[in-house]
């Protein structure tokens, strides 16, 4: 073999290995950052939902005085969610805003004047619309968030992963029935 053929062929290996290199990192990058935007997402309903709970809570307390135990239980559980930095923290904090908000709930089925009240039924429609929206948005992340999962453990891109350094993304996990919106019944 002549000396500029075997320069071409190695050449030929290099681009063709630097190619892949590229290639395999702009897919993961693509897969890390449809992550983060299916997180941001869930954040954005997340802080929804929190913004709906004060006015949630002030209308119920309008009606009744002495259930202060769960008006604390509701503000201390959005605080923590507010709060939030990691996912996992996020989906503990979403557990126990859900738990707290299904408290409140089970109060004002207490008082029939409350659960006819126009503000109440509306913020109580507003926060079903955005334990759906919260719902698909949890299921939105943790499809992208599996496929990125996979793809760093797949060959090759478990080599891109360990040599970029690509890290395993959470999953936001909810409690068992945690999907469900709260029941509301205004008869």
């Amino acid at each position: 073999m002549k000396k500029g053929t075997v320069i071409a062929i190695v050449v030929g290996v290099i681009v063709v290995i630097l190619f892949s290199l590229i290639g395999g990192y702009n897919s993961l990058v693509s897969k890390e950052a449809e992550v983060e935007q299916q997180a941001a997402n869930i954040d954005t309903q997340l802080q929804r939902r929190a913004d709906l709970i004060p006015n949630l809570v002030n209308t119920v307390k309008g009606y009744t005085n002495h259930e202060t135990e769960v008006f604390a239980q509701v503000n201390e559980a959005r605080e923590k969610l507010m709060s939030a930095g990691t996912m996992a923290e996020k989906s503990a904090a979403n557990d126990e805003v859900s738990t707290a908000l299904g408290r409140l709930i089970a109060v004002a089925e207490n008082y029939p004047e409350l659960k006819s009240d126009k503000v109440y039924i509306d913020l109580m429609d507003e926060l079903a619309g955005t334990e759906n929206r919260i719902a698909k948005a949890r299921k939105d992340y943790n499809e992208v968030t599996t496929s990125y999962n996979k793809a760093i453990k797949k060959f090759p891109g478990v080599l891109y992963a360990g040599i970029f350094g690509f890290e395993k993304a959470d999953l936001f996990e909810a409690a068992e029935g945690a999907a469900t919106a709260p029941t509301v019944d205004f008869e």
